[in-house]
């Protein structure tokens, strides 16, 4: 899949507005590795990885990201606090403050595309002012070979200006950063921010556009894998809910690890060349795929490195969200080209904080609707200033902040994608079993792994009244036995040892579902509305 060869194609960005610049085009990732390191702006870690620190940001800036409203999108996206109206006029007059800044200056260009499907193939060319952005997106985007390079014809352009501040009262912006995205010139248009996530969520964000009002294809914020009888299987999920982690199964295929379409062929393929991995707590015992995937060619995000550049995992002084990016080829067993086909399991991922949710369960295709829009997780004390106790974490169709249209369209895609192919949607909670944080304990990984595997298996029994247990509040369907789980784990409640607590906590995540679902209502299908829990509170 890696083209690690260097062109010697020169040239201009002249047209792009970006006069007598120093181009660097097509860069092998070593030589931007060396680059970043000569300049100073990041150190090679004993693993052979660059890592490099982003800034001020350290991750991504929902309140600052935009949309250009015009004839393409005024009617079609759904604005309001996730997606921010940017006018067309004032996008022209900042983006030529960015070229202008960006002129005379040492530039790295890179040529790409997105979309491992022929049929869905988009060409970006990726202007950074860094080099070691550039070297991000040789990591994250598919790499052409040498002779698509000869004839390369971009359809999206990535003006990436790290460096540049944006004066907010002349800009139009909110503060000094921006990531602004317009569908009539296909711009992604970063600048304020040095954390290299917003290059990879502004062409996710444009493709969550593209794909269902032009191509009639799901997009999707997922992991996906497959297993030796050509069986995909797709896992949402928000971050720290065990996506990445969960989809690298030795003896499964990695599709991806994070962004992918659903076609109306029903194969599922994946948007990117690489990953993007949160490294918190990593260790290789539990997560040996990506642990060895940080070598030379990985760039590690805010990491704390000790003497002899080894990384302390654990050390969150910087940021709890401590990144390593990587070409997908840094891992052994990967699907090439990644494109899965036969969809049979999808498994929506939450980390419950209250502990409440049965750790897997079973959904109909109205509670696969109903969750799926819903989106939730939750935050832990500690994640966030003010936050003392678990709070439920509501982010619409598991990816709200890069979802250009409203919710409901891409739940009734997913629902009419369940109800088309049979395929099984499971509940799994990663989080916490035997009370809520601070009280319990974290879902152990063994017996996640455990219940997904049996899930891809075949050993979970379809539903009959002897093999699950309908929830009492939830109204989901939890197995009462798994290979290689312990029963007494399968019912929150009962490993609770207070039936009171435990109901009261329960109804309270309920109330919660409920109240954020009140702004889908209108818009959702009576069939998903029945999806969710029962509308009544302790």
């Amino acid at each position: 899949m890696a083209n690690n060869t260097q062109t010697t194609k020169s040239i201009s960005l002249d047209d792009y507005g970006i006069k007598n610049a120093e181009v660097h085009y097509q860069l092998h990732p070593d030589r931007l590795h060396d680059i970043a390191i000569a300049k100073g702006q990041g150190v090679e870690a004993s693993s052979g990885a660059l890592a490099i620190n982003t800034g001020e940001f350290t991750g991504r800036s929902p309140q600052d990201r935009f949309i250009v409203k015009d004839e393409i999108t005024k009617d079609r996206v759904w604005w309001g606090n996730v997606n921010i109206a940017f006018d067309p006029d004032d996008f022209q007059k900042l983006y030529d403050k960015v070229t202008d800044y960006l002129s005379g200056k040492e530039i790295f260009v890179r040529d790409s595309y997105a979309c491992a499907d022929e049929n869905y193939k988009l060409n970006i060319r990726v202007i950074n002012e860094y080099a070691w952005s550039n070297q991000f997106a040789y990591n994250m985007f598919l790499r052409p070979s040498e002779k698509e390079l000869e004839n390369f014809i971009p359809e999206w352009t990535i003006v990436n200006a790290p460096g540049f501040m944006a004066d907010p009262k002349v800009d139009k912006t909110r503060q000094h950063n921006f990531a602004i995205l317009d569908f009539t010139r296909k711009i992604a248009l970063i600048g304020g921010t040095g954390y290299t996530g917003e290059i990879k969520k502004g062409i996710f964000s444009a493709l969550n556009f593209i794909l269902p009002v032009f191509k009639n294809t799901l997009p999707m914020h997922c992991s996906a894998n497959v297993g030796k009888n050509d069986d995909t299987a797709i896992f949402f999920g928000l971050s720290g809910t065990g996506k990445t982690t969960l989809s690298a199964d030795p003896s499964r295929r990695l599709i991806g690890d994070d962004e992918h379409g659903w076609t109306k062929e029903n194969t599922v393929f994946n948007f990117e060349g690489g990953c993007y991995a949160k490294v918190i707590n990593l260790c290789e015992e539990n997560e040996p795929d990506i642990f060895n995937a940080i070598k030379r060619g990985a760039i590690l995000e805010n990491v704390i490195l000790d003497a002899n550049g080894r990384v302390d995992f654990e050390d969150v002084s910087i940021t709890q969200n401590t990144r390593v990016s990587y070409p997908l080829d840094h891992i052994d067993n990967t699907v090439v080209p990644s494109i899965g086909k036969n969809p049979k399991n999808i498994f929506f991922l939450t980390a419950d904080a209250f502990g409440v949710l049965p750790p897997i369960s079973k959904l109909t295709p109205s509670q696969a609707a109903y969750h799926f829009i819903s989106g939730y997780t939750a935050k832990v004390a500690g994640t966030e200033a003010g936050v003392v106790e678990p709070v439920p974490n509501f982010s619409a169709c598991f990816g709200a902040p890069f979802m250009p249209l409203h919710p409901a369209k891409y739940a009734e895609m997913l629902s009419d994608k369940i109800q088309e192919t049979g395929v099984n949607v499971w509940l799994v909670n990663t989080g916490w079993t035997g009370g809520p944080y601070g009280v319990g304990t974290r879902m152990k990984l063994k017996y996640t792994r455990a219940m997904i595997n049996a899930v891809l298996n075949g050993d979970l029994k379809d539903y009959t009244y002897e093999d699950y247990h309908i929830h009492s509040v939830f109204g989901v369907a939890q197995p009462r036995s798994c290979p290689g789980v312990p029963s007494e784990v399968l019912s929150p409640r009962t490993t609770w040892n207070d039936d009171e607590a435990y109901y009261k906590t329960a109804f309270k995540l309920t109330n919660a579902f409920r109240e954020n679902f009140k702004k889908f209502e209108s818009f959702a299908s009576e069939e998903i509305r029945r999806g969710g829990p029962q509308r009544y509170a302790f």
